[in-house]
């Protein structure tokens, strides 16, 4: 071998391990980054999309032109700014899961059929996995654990959790109908398609379970940071509370998903939870 070649071989013996080792500290750093980057890009398109849809809508519908300075603009009626709300916060959810679930095609271009449904937990897992059916019996406890857990950490942070909570007097049938839609059916579809779907899709593919469990939990905890005005009277605590009451069916459901290898039971407890959590808060407003 000619010295020349020799040196070039020592040399990229002693320098390929740092470089390899580098690039690929740098590419996990990157997909870590990603798993942040892509709900809350999400989030934000569908927020920005949903908004000044309803917004034009509803002001073609009044007879009002949408481009009209604000200082000029009339005064809705209340009726109309809470269902506005409403239908905002339905039009996000299905903004949001067909960003998702776009975005999971493209990232199954190539892959052959059957790999989007495989991606986001609607086809049956290619390893064996635990029987749904035998993990039904956390749907009966389900709502007395979250429950406990979300009482004992409002009052460990010393903040009023289902407390004077009503639905607004303004909202017509049709809305409390659709806004009860909202929380207890199309949130948890949205939600979990984004975070048990799409990015535990991506989590799983470079971290081990545990971790990609963790991870999802996390990223859906920060999302529900400050979804919700907090009063003005409120302290800092009132910005964790709601991401800490959250954690256990964060990772419950991560667990699910994991466990079954499927969506659907993870978008079934997550509407269990809501409506067990709707009926708590509401309860007593219904009964007076």
């Amino acid at each position: 071998m000619p010295p020349s070649e020799g040196g070039a071989s020592a040399h990229s013996g002693t320098e390929s391990p740092p470089i390899t080792l580098a690039a690929a500290s740098l590419a996990w750093f990157g997909r870590m980054l990603g798993l942040v980057l892509v709900p809350l890009v999400i989030l934000v398109a569908a927020t920005f999309i949903a908004g000044p849809l309803v917004r034009l809508v509803g002001d073609w519908r009044l007879g009002i032109d949408p481009f009209m300075p604000t200082q000029l603009r009339p005064r809705l009626p209340l009726a109309e700014l809470a269902a506005r709300g409403v239908v905002t916060d339905v039009l996000r959810q299905g903004v949001m899961a067909l960003l998702v679930v776009g975005l999971a095609a493209l990232a199954c271009r190539g892959a052959g059929p059957g790999a989007l449904a495989r991606r986001l937990g609607f086809a049956e897992p290619t390893l064996p996995r635990a029987s749904t059916r035998r993990l039904l019996w956390l749907l009966p406890l389900w709502p007395l654990i979250h429950i406990t857990w979300v009482t004992a950490t409002a009052a460990a942070l010393n903040v009023n959790f289902a407390q004077g909570v009503r639905i607004s007097p303004f909202l017509s049938p049709t809305m409390v109908t659709l806004w009860f839609a909202f929380a207890v059916l199309l949130a948890p579809i949205a939600e979990e398609l984004l975070l048990r779907g799409e990015v535990y899709a991506r989590a799983s593919s470079f971290l081990g379970p545990a971790a990609t469990i963790v991870v999802t939990a996390l990223i859906f905890c920060l999302a529900h940071v400050g979804l919700e005005p907090a009063p003005r009277n409120a302290s800092a605590l009132n910005a964790l509370a709601r991401p800490l009451t959250l954690l256990p069916l964060a990772l419950t459901l991560g667990w699910l998903r994991w466990r079954t290898g499927r969506l659907w039971p993870c978008i079934l407890l997550h509407a269990w939870s809501n409506l067990a959590l709707v009926a708590y808060q509401l309860g007593p407003a219904l009964w007076r």
